[in-house]
């Protein structure tokens, strides 16, 4: 889930783990927040060259 919070004038976007089960260990979350990052912002970033 992704969230937008207005932070004095400013928005935050935070991404929001819904789970059924147990929260993901360390490892596990890390992986996600990999993918998450992979999958949203690769191609913002290849805009920019890098």
């Amino acid at each position: 889930m992704l969230e937008l919070v207005d932070r004095g004038g400013e928005t935050a976007l935070t991404f929001v783990l819904l789970s059924a089960g147990d929260s993901p260990d360390d490892s596990k979350a890390g992986h996600i927040r990999k993918r998450m990052n992979q999958l949203l912002f690769a191609d913002l970033r290849y805009t920019y060259g890098q």
